[in-house]
Parts: structure tokens; sequence; C-alpha cells
């Protein structure tokens, strides 16, 4: 659930804050005593290389290895690019709970192609650039689901729905959520009664 304000409102979660203390938290999944280890070993993942189906925020993937790992540790999260098969974040962390998901995504993939450090780049101006583009997105999208929902390899087709939810977030959600993350990036504060989100443009 996303977080509210003390006006009942939906607000911007930072979930740096639990990056920051995830040394210990458990890698999901995996018995007692299995910790995540500095976030420092395994968030390498550089920013000019990150894949550009990567939405808006914190964390990215950048030249991920192409084992599959990311979407079974965070199915809501991670899906697969149907070129190189690396891993890609299509939907941000909003709970403690889910940002250990995708820390164990990032943790699980052998080439710490993953990062968190989007907000020192991102900019309410890139995101309404990013936005603008979404058209070749959703193509992109809709020719991997109508390509994987009828491949013969059950792994693929698995992988369908995956996008299939990232086309569901694109129409329901994401450009609030892109709004909410932009005012924080130009504030840095929760939004109050007071302030008005940005636009993103057509």
């Amino acid at each position: 659930m996303a977080e509210l304000n003390r006006y009942g409102e939906h607000v911007y979660w930072d979930p740096l804050p639990t990056v920051a203390v995830s040394q210990t938290l458990p890698i999901a999944g995996a018995g007692p005593g299995n910790s995540l280890g500095p976030p420092s070993d395994y968030l390498r993942g550089v920013w000019s290389e990150r894949d550009w189906r990567n939405v808006p925020g914190p964390f990215y993937g950048a030249q991920t290895d192409s084992c599959g790992t990311g979407p079974l540790a965070a199915p809501d999260h991670v899906l697969l690019e149907d070129e190189y098969g690396s891993e890609v974040v299509f939907r941000q962390p909003r709970t403690v709970h889910e940002t250990q998901l995708v820390l164990t995504a990032a943790w699980s993939d052998p080439f710490a192609g993953y990062a968190c450090d989007g907000d020192d780049h991102w900019t309410l101006g890139q995101i309404r650039q990013w936005w603008a583009d979404r058209t070749r997105l959703v193509e992109w999208i809709d020719r991997v689901d109508r390509m994987w929902s009828i491949s013969d390899h059950e792994y693929e087709r698995a992988h369908a729905s995956a996008v299939r939810a990232y086309h569901h977030y694109l129409e329901h959600g994401l450009e609030n959520d892109l709004r909410e993350y932009g005012f924080w990036l130009e504030h840095r504060r929760a939004i109050t009664p007071a302030d008005t989100l940005p636009d993103l443009g057509p």
C-alpha cells in the first residue's frame, strides 16, 4: 500500500532509507541466517548503461545477467527484455517488503547490474521526456506480448504476464506515481494540501 500523509493523500514513498539499513534484511525466500549483506556489494549498475524500459525511480537494471532470477524474486516489479534477457524494473517498490524483494532480485544478479541511485540522475524534465516517449514502450510491450504468449517455451509464456502487468500499470497508476516522484525530486518532502503535483504533459 502506498504511504499516506496526515491529510489522507497518497505520497511518494522513499525506499532509500530501507536500502541504507538493508544489510541484515533476509534474502527473500531464503532460510534463516541468509541476509542481503552490504548493498554496495551488489548494487553496482551504471546509470549510462541502464535499459530504457526501466520506469523512472531510484531502482533500475543496467546490463544485468540473463538468468531470469529477478522476476522470480520480485515478479511485481521486475521483468525481462527480449533482446538479451536482461532485467528491467517496471514498478518501483512502495513498502519495506517490496524493497526487500527488489533488493533480493539485485542480490541474485551475478553481474551486479542493478542500482538504486536514480534520484541522483532523474529530474522532472527527464521524467516528462520518458513519459512523452511511452508509445515506444507500449509498442514494445505489445510486440513481446504477442510473441511470448504463443511461444512454444513455457518460460516465455510465463514472462508474457509480466509485460501485460507493465502495460496495465502504464494505463492505471504509473502517471500519478511519476507525478509524485517528480514532486519528490523537486522538493524532497511530502506533498501538502497547498501543493499541486506537477503535470507530465500529454
